[in-house]
């Protein structure tokens, strides 16, 4: 074991062993916490992610991912160069949210219906905040008169930013994109589920997803308690703070006081996301440090976004 390693497992058990005196201290504040994680889980992402889930597992294990994007494909593949399965993940990732563009890149992937360079790509800007969360939830809590311009930001810089990594930048060459993506087609015409053992598979692998992103849930948001003896610590970095851990109960936390720093910090979506993201690839080779990297830009070019809209 190299030094390294002992300082890292040496942080982690003193990390450990604060987190457990805070719970014992603070008893009552670490069951709200948890319950505030269990509650927004229950109440938020079951109903909006579950359904998803399990309708895209049917479609990806009955090979029907290239018939549901039919129409939209020649324009996506026209823009971004995509494969028909790229084109699904594209469409499926903004439509539904977090995580679920990393979730259905990895089951495409792991299924070998995706090129491992289109699947990096892909994962770097369709794994987002989802449309549905977004007017049903940011938009009443933060009280926005004027959703449309957030709304264009929040989506328009992923979509340009995909266009950059496909089109732009070497590292995705078109010839060796193409050989992928028509690899990755070649092997679409595997032998389809049928349609129970699709659903029953696809109902068992969705549950297993909630209820994972549940426990993550859970977990940041009891890392709320980590301040807690520091009486000093000013209200707007604890916000901050609640906002890079789980991005759901920092907007309930905050509400209109943190306006901008929250549409800032909505394209990164905290550290439970990343959390949630890395969950949904970690059975493949994909690896998640592009994946921050990427969204740390993203959430950068949102800044500077909302920077020159200020000052217009």
């Amino acid at each position: 074991m190299t030094k390294k390693d002992i300082l890292a497992q040496s942080l982690f058990t003193m990390l450990s062993l604060y987190l457990i005196f805070l719970m014992l201290r603070f008893p009552a504040l670490s069951l709200e916490y948890a319950s505030t994680g269990l509650h927004l889980w229950f109440t938020k992402m079951v109903p909006t992610l579950l359904p998803f889930m399990i309708l895209s597992g049917i479609m990806i294990r009955m090979n029907l991912t290239e018939n549901f994007v039919r129409l939209l494909h020649p324009f996506l593949h026209a823009v971004y160069g995509t494969s028909r399965n790229g084109s699904y993940t594209i469409v499926m990732g903004f439509l539904c949210g977090f995580p679920m563009g990393a979730r259905i890149v990895g089951e495409l992937y792991a299924q070998e219906k995706l090129s491992r360079e289109e699947s990096s790509c892909l994962l770097s800007f369709c794994n987002n905040i989802g449309p549905i969360y977004f007017l049903s939830y940011v938009v009443p809590v933060l009280k926005m008169e004027k959703p449309l311009l957030p709304f264009g930001i929040m989506y328009g810089i992923p979509l340009l930013y995909g266009v950059i990594l496909f089109r732009i930048l070497p590292l995705f060459r078109t010839a060796d994109r193409q050989r992928g993506s028509a690899c990755a087609s070649d092997r679409q015409t595997a032998r389809p589920c049928s349609l129970l053992s699709a659903i029953d598979a696809s109902v068992l692998s969705g549950l297993i997803g909630i209820a994972k992103l549940g426990g993550y849930m859970v977990f940041f948001n009891l890392l709320n308690i980590a301040f807690q003896p520091f009486h000093r610590v000013t209200p707007a970095l604890l916000q901050v703070y609640r906002c890079l851990l789980e991005i759901t109960s920092g907007i309930d936390y905050s509400g209109q006081s943190l306006y901008y720093a929250i549409l800032i910090l909505l394209p990164f979506g905290g550290f439970s996301c990343i959390a949630q993201t890395y969950s949904m690839i970690r059975q493949t080779d994909l690896s998640i440090r592009p994946y921050v990297f990427h969204k740390t830009v993203q959430t950068a070019l949102t800044a500077v976004c909302y920077l020159i809209c200020q000052f217009r």
